[in-house]
């Protein structure tokens, strides 16, 4: 059977070449016992060098494709379909509940803003204010030798100096009660998520998540075979009245309701530790950006007030300092520890270790404890530009949900925004609408302005384009 090769140009022609007679043998144009072109004839052909095309015979002879034959030629040998070779025609489907998961979470919204002026997406922090130099000095030390040498891959719940300083750090600033031998560093809260449902659920169980909720928590949890129950949430955080029974985890945001931001009553917070301890399930306490509060009492973590050990917390330092770096960790109560240690182990072995050594030396020289009380500076500022320019601009279009942490406000509206905020995108203002950015099946319209990815003065501007689109 002849082959047909084209090149469009591109300085790789031998790659082009066998690229194209691989494709040939591996769908069965080619078949095994074929005779191929010498290699002066297909370079008379392509009007390339004789060389070139000599390259590529040579790489599919050595990866079995073809054979030379002396005094013959060169042939197609018998070969079966390759690892690496794609198929349109498998049979193989991943499961059901793969359908319903979009990556990235937030859809195709990003993809529209081509050209943004004014960010005001949710969960950003401001990565222009982050002490890069100091960081890159720290993370070079350890990787020199013998720092990384003697490390390896270390221990799967985490390097041992920055676990102890997560115990100070979070037991300072949030009083969170912890050793470090109760710590586990993840990759990330979202793998905390996966680590304490690994070791908690069984296929069907229930896990309760408010609603409306963080989108990426609830598909995790159905991904690992339970069965979500929305819980509703009102001015004082989730509704512990509404919670079935039958639930074994209970995954909240309490500090800083996502996305509505208001922190869960004491009175709330008290009734869930006493019905997890009644109901003998685990609470899920996401603490993911109470480092910046800027008024009123600082609100108690849940964990905190658990007498019993049914609260596990975590954290991450996404806001604090980068989403890339991807360091989180969770307090795992004593009857768990070591579960939750193997569930790290067998899912990647471990954190990275010299961004570990790192950060451990970042929190212990007092840097980390700087950097947030700059950042909650900063961000006290624009979350007042924010609260103000709502009230100035939109009084009577948005209900502000009072909130005085985090890096978001979020506001009820009285039409429906998704038009509006389209146009925005449009305009250049990247804002996302409420039912955007929460898993819900009843959300109110409304929308969330993120203040952590931009810069003060550009604030009252972008309120000001988005108030006449």
């Amino acid at each position: 059977m002849e082959v047909h090769v084209s090149l469009d140009g591109h300085r790789d022609l031998s790659g082009q070449i066998y690229r194209q007679v691989r494709a040939a043998i591996l769908d069965g144009r080619l078949r095994p016992g074929d005779p191929l072109p010498p290699t002066r004839e297909m370079a008379r052909r392509l009007e390339v060098a004789r060389n070139t095309v000599g390259v590529a015979y040579d790489r599919l002879a050595s990866e079995g494709y073809l054979e030379s034959r002396v005094g013959a030629g060169t042939f197609v040998r018998a070969v079966g379909r390759t690892p690496g070779a794609a198929s349109t025609r498998s049979a193989l489907k991943p499961r059901a509940v793969w359908d319903g998961v979009v990556t990235p979470w937030l859809g195709p919204i990003d993809a529209e803003l081509t050209s943004v002026a004014y960010d005001l997406r949710v969960g950003l922090p401001d990565a222009g204010l982050f002490p890069y130099q100091t960081w890159r000095r720290l993370v070079a030390r350890e990787l020199r030798p013998p720092a990384a040498i003697a490390r390896g891959s270390g221990h799967p719940a985490g390097h041992g100096g920055l676990r102890a300083a997560i115990a100070r750090h979070i037991g300072l600033f949030r009083g969170v009660r912890a050793a470090a031998d109760d710590v586990v560093v993840t990759n990330g809260i979202q793998q905390a998520l996966d680590l304490i449902c690994r070791v908690m659920v069984e296929p069907g169980d229930g896990v309760a998540v408010e609603d409306p909720g963080y989108p990426p928590a609830r598909m995790l949890f159905r991904s690992l075979g339970a069965t979500v129950v929305d819980v509703p949430v009102d001015d004082e955080g989730l509704c512990v009245d509404a919670l079935p029974d039958h639930v074994r985890v209970v995954y909240v945001t309490p500090s800083h309701q996502f996305p509505l931001g208001m922190p869960m009553s004491l009175r709330r917070r008290m009734a869930l530790v006493e019905w997890a301890e009644r109901h003998g399930a685990v609470v899920i306490e996401d603490d993911y950006d109470s480092e910046f509060r800027f008024g009123g009492r600082p609100i108690d973590p849940l964990q905190s007030v658990d007498r019993a050990g049914h609260v596990i917390y975590v954290g991450s330092f996404s806001k604090v300092m980068l989403p890339s770096l991807r360091i989180g960790f969770l307090v795992a109560p004593t009857p768990l520890r070591d579960a939750l240690r193997a569930a790290k182990y067998v899912t990647d072995w471990s954190t990275s270790f010299p961004t570990q050594a790192a950060l451990a030396r970042f929190i212990d020289d007092g840097l980390l404890a700087r950097h947030i009380r700059r950042m909650r500076q900063e961000y006290a500022a624009r979350h007042e530009l924010i609260t103000t320019g709502l009230a100035e601009h939109f009084a009577d279009r948005l209900d502000v949900i009072p909130s005085s942490a985090g890096l978001h406000i979020t506001a009820y509206a009285t039409g429906d925004p998704a038009e509006p905020a389209a146009r925005a995108r449009a305009s250049g203002v990247a804002l996302y609408t409420l039912s955007e950015v929460a898993m819900s099946r009843s959300v109110r319209p409304g929308l969330v302005f993120g203040y952590g990815a931009i810069a003060a003065p550009d604030i009252g501007p972008a309120l000001r384009r988005l108030s006449v689109v």
